[in-house]
């Protein structure tokens, strides 16, 4: 299977959106913050490993406690997306603090600068 492959893609998005859901219910850690949400995934062509993509409301501390209370919840994660997808092997999971909306928001904020000082 390529790693652009339909079938890496559509699993990818299966992937997502389970999380996302999983995150959004059935998550009680009081570090992940009620406004988290899952960016992107990527699943590797063996299936073994995933990379999930996380953006999280707050500084960057809260930020980092979002993704210690997601690791800590990492077996009970993997169950629920194993029992949700039924796929060959669960992949493990490997959450990635994503800062892009942080960077397109500074960057905004230093056009909109730079235009008033016209």
């Amino acid at each position: 299977m390529r790693k652009n492959s339909i079938k890496n893609t559509r699993l990818n998005g299966e992937v997502q959106k389970v999380l996302a859901d999983i995150i959004r219910t059935e998550i009680k850690d009081p570090r992940v913050g009620p406004v988290t949400s899952v960016t992107a995934v990527e699943v590797a062509t063996d299936l073994k490993t995933c990379k999930v993509w996380i953006s999280a409301l707050g500084d960057h501390a809260a930020q980092l406690d979002t993704i210690a209370g997601l690791e800590s919840a990492m077996g009970f994660i993997r169950k629920n997306l194993a029992q949700t997808l039924n796929l060959r092997h669960t992949p493990e999971i490997h959450f990635i603090l994503d800062t892009s909306l942080e960077y397109g928001i500074n960057m905004s904020k230093l056009i909109d600068e730079v235009n008033k000082g016209e």
